[in-house]
């Protein structure tokens, strides 16, 4: 039986548009698209939940965020909660970890005053953590950088993603980043996947390689910092700013938190003047070129060493970028953009073909775990996309399902200090349709409904009488799918006289 080697990569923050949509003609990803052409596509993939920390919790565990409830960057994980770290390794696997997790602790699991609980970028549960590379830590990067004579001193990691500007010179958003290309945090954790994975001699082997590029701040280093004309560039779908706060009340909250100085470091006072946002567009697409590179040496000595067979690979995003969409930036918003990846699986014999079924971030881990043949625990949501990537059409949902809390416990967010909002109620559920997608929100602000076949995301018809009847439809199918998924960790075990006994979820 050959061995069967998983390589799950995780780009943070890739839109889905920029391999096919408003975005892909204007951006050179030779690697993906070559990938993409030997693999299995799911063109409607999306995230179950943002930001980073949740959506990879979701990806990780394969469960919504209605039932893991780490909602936020910072939001503890429960301790015991199956991932796919804890199940791949049933199956004798050692789940290696290249990058992070953004997994927040459970707190009830270590003595008061532990360091793990100070961050919440420590690897989930599980993982063996190779090479930390967590954004507001990377210190085995920036040791990298001072032994090769770059001058990074302090402890702020964000001075490393101020420019580089040239003396002499004002500084720009799109000027270079103060090390080279060979150096960068994208490079780096592929050296050291690499060496990584030479290491794992002739056993089978997981591993987990995620990449925070292209994820703000948007600094790239030469020539990824002026690869693209943002003149070329399309303009961001929006209404005018005024229009747009006029559209929901959830808008003026997003342009208070997510403005475009918020993506780049020492610009402050930066404005959003067409100039402005299609620079850092365009450096945005710099940063995901320099991803797509060195994906392309991570999949080449797959096949240099013979493993490109063995090996399942899978790729995706764990959310999108709004990007200047809506005059907003980031991914806290109920939009497309926010929520839409690519996901892309490679499964060794298996014909390309491209899949225009819904499918969502947590279907991976259980696709995953049937690939290896390990079961999925009943507290996981996802259902296994093996049948889609051999060709076969499964009984499916036709919609997906998204969330997505606003608010913090400890420092009070816009929509909470502008809308009266608390925790309880900052949030919002989605549930898309090939034509119709309704976003309904829990503290009784109305809800939004966009018609693909009318002007989309840029037409709210949730008050049209004309959609009542849609509305009423789509509400019902939202409560029922949160009814039918309601945390199963245990509801499938009984205990009897003979001890407990677990039945299978249905799906």
């Amino acid at each position: 039986m050959p061995r069967k080697n998983v390589l799950f990569i995780i780009i943070d923050q890739l839109r889905a548009d920029c391999l096919a949509g408003a975005l892909a003609e204007h951006v050179d990803l030779p690697h993906l698209r070559a990938l993409m052409d030997d693999a299995v596509v799911f063109e409607k993939n999306y995230s179950a939940t943002n930001p980073c920390g949740p959506s990879r919790v979701s990806i990780l565990t394969s469960r919504y965020a209605m039932n893991h409830r780490s909602i936020r960057n910072g939001t503890p994980l429960t301790h015991d909660t199956p991932n796919i770290a804890t199940e791949v390794k049933k199956a004798g696997y050692d789940p290696l970890l290249f990058g992070y997790t953004d997994t927040s602790q459970d707190p009830r699991a270590y003595p008061e005053g532990h360091p793990s609980l100070t961050t919440y970028e420590h690897p989930m549960n599980g993982f063996t953590e190779v090479c930390e590379m967590r954004l507001e830590q990377s210190v085995a990067w920036r040791d990298d950088l001072r032994a090769k004579g770059y001058d990074i001193e302090g402890d702020d990691i964000f001075d490393i993603f101020r420019v580089n500007t040239p003396a002499g010179q004002s500084p720009r958003p799109n000027d270079p980043a103060l090390y080279a290309a060979e150096d960068s945090d994208t490079a780096f954790l592929a050296n050291e996947c690499l060496k990584g994975l030479q290491n794992q001699g002739d056993k089978p082997w997981f591993a987990h390689l995620t990449w925070i590029r292209p994820h703000p701040p948007f600094n790239a280093p030469a020539p990824y910092n002026d690869m693209y004309d943002p003149a070329s560039l399309p303009l961001p779908e929006r209404l005018t700013r005024a229009d747009e706060q006029a559209f929901h009340p959830y808008m003026k909250p997003l342009h208070d938190y997510a403005d475009i100085a918020s993506t780049v470091e020492g610009f402050a006072n930066l404005d959003d003047s067409d100039e402005n946002v299609q620079t850092l567009r365009a450096i945005y697409l710099g940063l995901a070129t320099e991803v797509d590179h060195h994906l392309g040496r991570v999949v080449q000595w797959l096949k240099d060493s013979e493993q490109y067979e063995d090996t399942l690979l899978v790729v995706t995003a764990d959310h999108g970028e709004l990007l200047g969409d809506r005059h907003a930036w980031g991914k806290l918003a109920p939009f497309n953009a926010a929520y839409h990846t690519p996901l892309i699986i490679r499964a060794p014999g298996e014909k390309p073909h491209k899949i225009s079924a819904f499918t969502e971030s947590i279907d991976v881990t259980p696709t995953i775990l049937d690939w290896i043949g390990q079961a999925r625990p009943s507290s996981m949501d996802g259902r296994s996309l093996m049948p889609w990537v051999k060709g076969e059409t499964p009984d499916w949902r036709d919609y997906s399902y998204s969330e997505h809390d606003f608010a913090n416990p400890i420092s009070s967010t816009p929509w909470e200090r502008e809308l009266g909002l608390h925790q309880s109620n900052a949030n919002c559920a989605i549930l898309r349709e090939d034509r119709f997608t309704l976003v309904q929100f829990a503290d009784g602000m109305d809800p939004m409904l966009f018609d693909a076949d009318g002007q989309g995301e840029l037409e709210n018809l949730a008050d049209n009488p004309a959609f009542a009847s849609e509305m009423l439809r789509l509400t019902q199918k939202l409560l029922r799918h949160r009814m039918q998924n309601t945390d199963h960790t245990l509801s499938t075990t009984m205990i009897t006289k003979d001890g407990p006994i677990e039945t299978v979820r249905p799906r």
